[in-house]
């Protein structure tokens, strides 16, 4: 199983606006009422086609954005020690995100999704690299 990620009050309020600006912008409309009051949305027509436009839009190189990397790059302003318990736990979140990634990898049919997990196998293995190449001593 895939590690998962935490969803914090700041990620609920971004999802509510995203889904407040989508349907204002008649992108999305209001589905059926969930459980727990929860909202479920539709994807209307012109939607589809907005989505469909993202997807044509290209395929250039992205950005990296990684908090981790960047403060990776910048540990060496840190103490022996506090450099030691970031790259430590660091090594221990992406150990746990290896096994769900390969696990994912390996249970993955469709070939869209098994090449983004493929990928995420890739990522990951290359970031523990990364943690094993900075010095912590």
């Amino acid at each position: 199983m895939p590690a998962s990620t935490a969803v914090n009050a700041t990620a609920a309020a971004l999802l509510g606006l995203l889904h407040s600006a989508l349907t204002d912008a008649g992108l999305l409309k209001l589905g059926k009422q969930g459980p727990r009051a929860s909202q479920q949305y539709v994807i209307t027509q012109p939607g589809r086609r907005a989505f469909k436009s993202w997807l044509m839009a290209g395929g250039g190189a992205d950005s990296l954005r990684s908090p981790l990397v960047l403060r990776l790059l910048h540990s060496r302003s840190l103490t022996v020690r506090q450099r030691a318990d970031l790259v430590r736990t660091a090594r221990v979140a992406y150990a746990v995100r290896l096994d769900g990634a390969r696990s994912a990898a390996r249970s993955e049919s469709d070939p869209y999704e098994k090449a983004v997990a493929d990928f995420a196998v890739a990522h990951t293995r290359a970031m523990v690299k990364l943690l094993d190449a900075i010095p912590v001593e």
